[in-house]
């Protein structure tokens, strides 16, 4: 998000926590005009960034977004999904020349009775996770603010997307880390759930949505949608293990994958978005087939590995991306 804003010639704040892991996307291809170190859920640090970026649009990702952590520790999981949110909203309502608020959430944010089916934006909430639910929470708790404070001003809108894969994640509990990790020493990747179904796509997609439906919301304000999925086509839905293996032949190495014997916290078996709206309302559509995605992900590592200016090289994938999106416009 910060490399294609910065393309677009944005004066860019950002504001998180610092890096989790080492390496991290932030310290190689980092770009921002600003960067704050900080945590969501304090008011006042956050009340004082805002203040001092002045900004006409606010991007919220913050999140503690790994759904076995929210086992492991529910209450810093609602802290920070829910609270968090509720402190940044509030902040926003003190901005003069704001022109609009996107709310990144989840694609877990859905009642899920695990049937498969795609689910659309006017599906019941639920999320039967700390995680999930957590996300549904900030679903209702953005649109009590919207209803009660931003009724007749700046629009707010929410963006469900999950499950992406790219470059320049290292994050413990992901697939794609997980899977560089263990070729790296040549072992087996360790799979909770390998059958289970998930929309896999590539980051820039849901990133590129985001940045259409802030565009959106500033220039039709009324008539934006208050919620939207951005998923990927149909065909991209496919299994744990069927990515593992895609990815590891496209990576260089094939370590196979192993079924962790241990017990592990329930997850949906089966996930699917309906990004119909998105196409309707905001001329959004995804580019990427899933095959397409690895290959574009496991050429990023193998470009890391071998020592290459991954600035370069990430902002060379989102050139190549944004043709995409030029020629199907």
């Amino acid at each position: 998000m910060s490399l294609w804003l910065h393309s677009l010639g944005a004066r860019v704040t950002g504001f998180a926590l610092a890096p989790a892991t080492d390496p991290n996307l932030w310290a190689i291809a980092g770009c921002c005009s600003r960067s704050i170190i900080g945590d969501v859920r304090d008011a006042a640090a956050v009340r004082q960034a805002l203040a001092a970026a002045d900004p006409q649009i606010v991007i919220h990702m913050a999140a503690q977004a790994l759904v076995r952590e929210s086992y492991r520790d529910p209450l810093e999981t609602y802290s920070t999904n829910v609270m968090g949110t509720a402190v940044l909203l509030q902040a926003c309502r003190t901005l003069h020349r704001l022109e609009c608020v996107v709310v990144v959430t989840s694609d877990k944010v859905y009642e899920n009775d695990g049937a498969g089916r795609a689910f659309a934006e006017s599906d019941r909430l639920g999320g039967h996770d700390p995680y999930s639910n957590s996300k549904a929470c900030v679903e209702l708790l953005t649109g009590s603010f919207r209803d009660s404070f931003f009724r007749d001003g700046v629009p707010i809108a929410t963006a469900r997307a999950g499950n992406v894969i790219g470059g320049g994640d290292w994050s413990e509990d992901r697939l794609i880390p997980d899977c560089v990790r263990a070729l790296a020493y040549g072992a087996p990747v360790s799979l909770r759930h390998p059958d289970a179904t998930r929309p896999w796509q590539h980051v820039l997609e849901p990133v590129g949505g985001y940045l259409r439906l802030a565009e959106t919301l500033v220039r039709t304000r009324g008539s934006a949608p208050k919620a939207v999925n951005f998923g990927p086509g149909q065909n991209s839905c496919c299994t744990v293990r069927e990515v593992v293996e895609a990815f590891s032949a496209r990576f260089g190495g094939k370590p196979g994958w192993i079924r962790d014997p241990g017990e592990h916290p329930p997850e949906a078996t089966a996930l699917s978005l309906s990004s119909a709206l998105a196409a309707s309302a905001l001329g959004w559509v995804p580019q990427l087939e899933v095959a397409q995605a690895l290959s574009w992900t496991a050429e990023w590592y193998r470009a890391h590995r071998a020592g290459e200016d991954m600035l370069c090289y990430s902002r060379a994938q989102l050139r190549e991306y944004r043709k995409l999106l030029g020629r199907s416009s």
